[in-house]
């Protein structure tokens, strides 16, 4: 599965504001369109970010389903609100599974609970992991194809593995790590990442 893995910074204050709008209006919407809506956080570090992940079977299916749901009528009511919280939205990582992305009931998610997203940056691809952690959710890597949605930009020209784990990622980076980020994420009540 492709996945991105989006982050938004958002005005002061409005981010409860958004994940109103996205958890009634765009889950559905979107999995109707054959996307997959993996998961939305409210960022523990960082109280105007919303992070998410969302999945496409291919590429080509990725173009098919933003180009239908970015043209469609659910977007063109609620998008408008939607933007209106954002400063920025295009710190997007566009990834692939190596260890797939769980997918539990949505509405049950206990936003108390606290899952952890450490990324590693290389200066070069990582090469798959052979083994994880025990408590290691998912993981994920850059994927390489252009971004055949230009609309929505992705980070491009970055070497990325990220690890979803349920405490912080006790393994040691690499020597090829140059960079690595830690966001610890509390998962909204529609999320099926929890």
């Amino acid at each position: 599965m492709i996945v991105e893995l989006r982050r938004y910074t958002l005005h002061a204050g409005r981010r409860d504001e958004l994940i109103d709008i996205f958890d009634r209006e765009f889950i559905e919407t979107q999995e109707e369109l054959g996307m997959a809506v993996l998961g939305q956080f409210r960022d523990l570090d960082r109280p105007d970010q919303f992070v998410w992940l969302r999945g496409f079977a291919d590429m080509p299916s990725r173009r098919t389903a933003l180009t239908a749901f970015y043209t469609g009528p659910v977007w063109a009511k609620h998008g408008p609100a939607a933007n209106a919280t954002m400063l920025d939205f295009d710190n997007v990582l566009l990834l692939r599974e190596i260890v797939a992305v769980p997918v539990r009931d949505r509405g049950t998610a206990n936003p108390d609970s606290v899952l952890h997203a450490t990324i590693w940056y290389g200066n070069a691809p990582f090469p798959d992991p052979t083994h994880s952690p025990t408590d290691t959710l998912a993981v994920l890597k850059t994927e390489y194809s252009a971004n055949n949605f230009p609309r929505l930009p992705v980070r491009e020209q970055e070497h990325a593995l990220v690890w979803l784990t349920r405490s912080p990622l006790p393994a040691e980076p690499p020597a090829a790590v140059v960079t690595t980020e830690h966001l610890r994420l509390s998962p909204t009540h529609r999320s099926t990442l929890h």
